[in-house]
Parts: C-alpha cells; sequence; structure tokens
C-alpha cells in the first residue's frame, strides 16, 4: 500500500498508468517538489518526537536534493522544525575523499544542511573515504549493522543517475548487496566531471549503501529533476527489473514513490504518447505531437498517412474528430510550412498572417541573450548572421564571463605571452605563478579568473565582428550569481534580475532571444533564463514591451522537438560553414572543452550534427530539402 502522508497534488492522478510499474508523481517544477518532500520529512520527524522516538533518515547528495534541505533548515530557523531527535545515514562517498574536500559528501552535506540546524554531531553518520583498505571490509559491514540497531530506515531520499544507479549502485548491482566498496562507472564519472574540473580529477571508487541495505527502509522517495533523467526514469519505471539498471529494484518495494518534474517525466508513455494509453482530449500541441509521432513511427510523410494509419496506433478518437487523415494531413503540413522562413526578423512589406514573425517594423531592435560567451554562434548562429545581414539592429549580451571553463594551461598560455610583451610587471609573474601552484580544491585567484574572462571576452568580439555585429552593441553583463570562481554557483539575485531588466529597459527591442536549453550539464543557462523571465515579469507593464516578441532557442546539448518548433530558420551550406567559422573564434572552448556533458563532441560539431538532423526531420516529414535548420519556440510572457 503507498503511503499517503506525503502532501502531493499530482495533476492527472486518476490517468491510465498501466505501463507503470513504481508511484510516482509528477510536479511542474523541482522547489515545488522539494518542498513537498522536505514537508513530508519534517511531519515525520514531529511525528516522533510526539512519540518520543528517534527518526532515523537516509540521505542523498548530488543536485536533486539540495532544495529540500534548503526548506529544512527554513523550517528550522523559522518555524521552529527541531532535529534533535534524528540520526541521519548518507548513501556513499567517494574513495579515497578526505572530509575537507570541497568534492567530499561530508563537506556536501554539512554545507547544505548539518551546519544550519540543531542536530547533534554524534547522529551524523557518513561513510568514511578515509579508511584504509584493509579495514574497509569490516567498515562497511558495521557501518549496516549500525543502521540495523537502530532498528532500519524511517525513510530514505534517492536521487538516480543515468546508469540507473541509486546511492553509487552501478550496473550491475545485486538485489540483496550491502553497504560495500564499488568501482564507478564511466557515465557516473563523467557527470561528476565539470565539479572536479575534468574526469581525471573524479575518483574511481566509491563506498554506497547497498541495494539491499536501501530496500530495507520504511518509506522511499527518489528525485529526479531534468531532461538528462527523462530515458532513465521511464526505463526505471516501465521496464523490467534489471541488475543493469539497479533502481528498477524499486519496483519491488512497498512504499515507494518518484517525484519528478516534467521535464523528467516526457518519456513515459502517458505523457509521451497518451494515446497508446487511453482516451485523449486532442489539444492541438497534442494533435501535432501524435501526427509527428506517427510519421516516425510509419515512416511515412504527413500528405501520405491514412486512415488505416491513425486508426492502428491509438489515434481513431483524433480521426473522428477531424473527419479524415486528408483534412488532418493538410492542417498539420500547413502549420509546419509555415514555421519555416528566410526572415527570423520578420519580411518587409509581406503578408505575415502564416509567418512566424511580423513584417512591421521592418528593422527591429533584437537582443540576443547568450549565457556564456559563445552560446550566440553555437545555438543561432545562423540566424544570428540572418538578421544582421538583413540590416536589424541587433545587440548580444553575453549574461557571465565564462571564466570558469578557461583551463588553466590555457589560461597560462596568455600569461606567459604577456610575459613576453612585458618581463618587468610583478602583477603577470603574480599570476604565472597563481595558476601553477593552484592545487585541484582551490578556486583561482581573483587575477587569474580576470584573466580567463577576458580570454572569453575576446573571443567573443572576434566572433561578433567577423558577423558584423559592432562592438558597442556588445554587452558583457557579468552576472554576479555565476562569479563564485568555482563550479558550484550562487543562486539568482535581484541584482542579476535589475542587470538583465536595466538592458531590455534601454534597447526597448522588438525581439529578444533566449537560451531556452535546461539541459546544460552545470546550470547556468537555467539560473540566466529565470533573470530574463523576472526581468520579463517587472517591465511588462511599459508600453514598448507589447512590441516585444521572445523567442528560445535549445544549447549544445538539445532541440526542441519538431511540435514544439514555432520558426525554423534554413541555412544554405555556406551559411553553415560561415557559423562553424563563427564558433572557431572561441578557441580556448575547442579541443577538450571541460563542460561538455556526456557527449565528447566538439561544439561546432554538436551543432552542425543537431542543425543537420532536424533540417532532415522536416524532409523526412515531406517538406523542402535543406541543408540545415535553426529551431526556435516563441515564450509568451
Amino acid at each position: 500500500m503507498i503511503a499517503t502522508s506525503i502532501k502531493y497534488k499530482p495533476a492527472g492522478q486518476f490517468e491510465d498508468t498501466r505501463f507503470e510499474k513504481i508511484h510516482n508523481v509528477i510536479v511542474s517544477n523541482s522547489n515545488e517538489g522539494s518542498i513537498c518532500v522536505a514537508e513530508e520529512i519534517a511531519d515525520l520527524i514531529k511525528s516522533k518526537q510526539a512519540q518520543n522516538k528517534l527518526c532515523i533518515l537516509g540521505l542523498a547528495t548530488g543536485s536533486s536534493p539540495i532544495k529540500v534541505y534548503e526548506e529544512l533548515v527554513r523550517m528550522h530557523r523559522e518555524e521552529g522544525l527541531s532535529f534533535s531527535n534524528v540520526v541521519t545515514f548518507n548513501l556513499d562517498e567517494y574513495y579515497p575523499m578526505e572530509i575537507n574536500s570541497v568534492h567530499s559528501y561530508y563537506y556536501f552535506m554539512h554545507q547544505h544542511l548539518f551546519n544550519h540546524i540543531d542536530i547533534n554531531p554524534e547522529n551524523i553518520n557518513i561513510p568514511s573515504g578515509t579508511v584504509t583498505q584493509e579495514e574497509l571490509h569490516q567498515y562497511c559491514i558495521d557501518y549496516d549493522l549500525k543502521i540495523k540497531d537502530y532498528g532500519g530506515l524511517d525513510f530514505q531520499l534517492l536521487g538516480i543517475g543515468r546508469t540507473g544507479h541509486i546511492g553509487f549502485n552501478e550496473p550491475g548491482s545485486h538485489y540483496n548487496s550491502g553497504t560495500r566498496s564499488i568501482t564507478l562507472d564511466h557515465i557516473t564519472r563523467v557527470d561528476a566531471a565539470p565539479s572536479f574540473l575534468g574526469i581525471d580529477n573524479v575518483p574511481k571508487k566509491a563506498i554506497t549503501m547497498g541495494i539491499g541495505t536501501v530496500k530495507k527502509a520504511k518509506r522511499i522517495v527518489l528525485l529526479a529533476w531534468g531532461h538528462n533523467k527523462a530515458s532513465v526514469i521511464k526505463e526505471t519505471i516501465e521496464g523490467e527489473v534489471n541488475s543493469e539498471v539497479p533502481a528498477t529494484y524499486l519496483q519491488d518495494h512497498s512504499n515507494t514513490t518518484f517525484l519528478i518534474n516534467d521535464e523528467a517525466s516526457h518519456e513515459l508513455t502517458r505523457i509521451k504518447t497518451p494515446w497508446l494509453v487511453g482516451p485523449c482530449i486532442w489539444t492541438e500541441e497534442l494533435a501535432s505531437k501524435a501526427i509527428v509521432w506517427l510519421c516516425q513511427l510509419t515512416n511515412t510523410s504527413i500528405l501520405k498517412l491514412t486512415d488505416k494509419d491513425y486508426n492502428n496506433n491509438g489515434m481513431s478518437n483524433l480521426l473522428a474528430q477531424e473527419g479524415s487523415a486528408y483534412d488532418l494531413n493538410i492542417k498539420m503540413f500547413n502549420k509546419l510550412q509555415h514555421t519555416i522562413t528566410g526572415w527570423p526578423g520578420g519580411k518587409p512589406n509581406a503578408d505575415d498572417t502564416s509567418r512566424p514573425e511580423r513584417a512591421e517594423p521592418n528593422k527591429k531592435k533584437v537582443i540576443i541573450f547568450s549565457p556564456h560567451p559563445d552560446d550566440d554562434v553555437i545555438s543561432m548562429g545562423g540566424t544570428f548572421d540572418r538578421l544582421v545581414e538583413q540590416g536589424h539592429e541587433v545587440h548580444v549580451a553575453y549574461q557571465t564571463s565564462g571564466n570558469i571553463a578557461v583551463s588553466d594551461h590555457e589560461a597560462l598560455k596568455f600569461a606567459e605571452v604577456l610575459k613576453d610583451i612585458n618581463s618587468n610587471d610583478p602583477n603577470i609573474d603574480a599570476i604565472i605563478d597563481n595558476i601553477n601552484s593552484k592545487k585541484e580544491d582551490i578556486e583561482d585567484h581573483i587575477d587569474v579568473r580576470k584573466l580567463k574572462g577576458l580570454i572569453r571576452k575576446r573571443e567573443s568580439l572576434a566572433a561578433t565582428r567577423f558577423v558584423g555585429v559592432p562592438d558597442e552593441n556588445i554587452h558583457f553583463l557579468n552576472m554576479p550569481f555565476y562569479e563564485t570562481g568555482t563550479v558550484k554557483k550562487n543562486a539568482i539575485g535581484q541584482e542579476d534580475i535589475d542587470i538583465v531588466a536595466s538592458l531590455i529597459a534601454h534597447i526597448k527591442p522588438h525581439q529578444i532571444f533566449a537560451a531556452g536549453d535546461l539541459a546544460d550539464p552545470h546550470g547556468t543557462h537555467k539560473v540566466c533564463l529565470d533573470a530574463i523571465f523576472a526581468a520579463l515579469e517587472n517591465l511588462k507593464h511599459h508600453d514598448y514591451m507589447n512590441d516585444c516578441w521572445v523567442w528560445l532557442y535549445r544549447g549544445a546539448w538539445h532541440e526542441w522537438d519538431i511540435h514544439q518548433i514555432e520558426m525554423a530558420v534554413p541555412m544554405s551550406p555556406d551559411q553553415v560553414l560561415k557559423k562553424r567559422k563563427a564558433i572557431f573564434y572561441h578557441q580556448s572552448q575547442k579541443d577538450g572543452v571541460m563542460f561538455q556533458g556526456n557527449d565528447t563532441r566538439e561544439f561546432w560539431v554538436r551543432a552542425e550534427e543537431r542543425n543537420t538532423e532536424t533540417a532532415k526531420r522536416y524532409h523526412a516529414l515531406g517538406l523542402s530539402d535543406y541543408a540545415a535548420l535553426e529551431a526556435f519556440k516563441r515564450y509568451h510572457f
């Protein structure tokens, strides 16, 4: 029986979930879900206090539970929630790992939770990354025995890795495994690489609670946020129990809930293809999604779909609603065809009834917001070039310095050039000494960060000059949230929002292009987008905002699904080559870039192949054959 104490109010909770084997709740965003989990934990703690009992919590690390811990800290400070009766056991720790390392889970837990609440330090249990190899086996046995002596875990909080690991139980883990040492999967190490400034610095081993240990918890809640988790969430919830996806073992636990946001849920059958689950309310967006899916399933173009295709694949009620395959096909074909435009700023003196952008004004003021100093050309370099060629007043706003993504050896190269030019400058000597003496856990000296930021700035100016934008139209915002000197950034602040709002108010743009790619592996895109959305909210009462349209592009990690695209800008082979050259000006981000996620291709290769693939998908649906397409979705504020 699934516990009902958790205060989730899932939309569509009575939907047919016949494909699903684990109870799950979809929330609109991770903040909402995290607060709900924190409330359940708080209720459990208070219930145990009322019974004069200890509350035994199993805790997780990683980005997923951070907001849960923030909310628990808030409850402690503002509502008097006490942790005096709480005993915690953490899931895992890297091995070997010193507790004072910024990469240790000991550091993580104290930074995000333990330093801010009234828990007894003796009640905190985190696997030790310093135990000797000789002692390790017995240490792990004792860790499990200690949990057992406390009566087992009342509540276990989990995240999930792209390999399907829970804790560090990697593929191949046994369902009855206990706490032990384990070798980390390569994908797990790739995902951790940004925090360690490179995969070579990520430990190859860890200590983890076992599957058997986790499954003995009385209550389990697993958190999963974002596009990157969608595939493994589907496999875990809908697939067979399989040691290659260790999280599937949770199908056998009687009191488990997965809490996932919209992005993490989008591969679930009832979300991705709900017409295969049961009757649908056919909105225009859902119909578009289904027709594109049907074309891909039947390997045919839109105009060749038949009544039989619709009827045989769960879409008979859509057919009945619209009348015939012919009517549906024409409607969808026209919709997609009208997304294609060679005039991303609108075509002057043309009928814009069925075009994605307005014809007037002929010459628009445009702001391209770029979270990092190369997202503009990587993500929309062809459209950028087209806007400039067609005479629009284009401004580029680089929201962050991007300094963290410049490697030490790249910065050293520039510092040594400066040294050759001016051998007597002691400041240059200090920069070189700081780079050469830097240790893994130490953040860059402020002067080194400035140098790295200047490298990105000059690369950006070289690229925008190549495209044809005057320097006075290039804006380096250097948003404060980013300037921590470490991979971990601060939360968005009012100053960040004000900087963005001030630029918009100054330019009064007719178009804003912004990065809507939330799969960015270190989160900068999301914070930058949140700042833009907040600024738009603050400014929307101004008359000039009535003439401002916002278009979202995707970054290097993702493209919009075909049914989501509202403007597709074609590129000729020559424009593809020009875009590539613009990307090449960002030389510090070539040849082994530091933050490329799980894709080892260079950014220019990813961009070209993604744009080419989008064009191929359009062509397969029966539309014109272009060399490449850049895609955008409009945001309505």
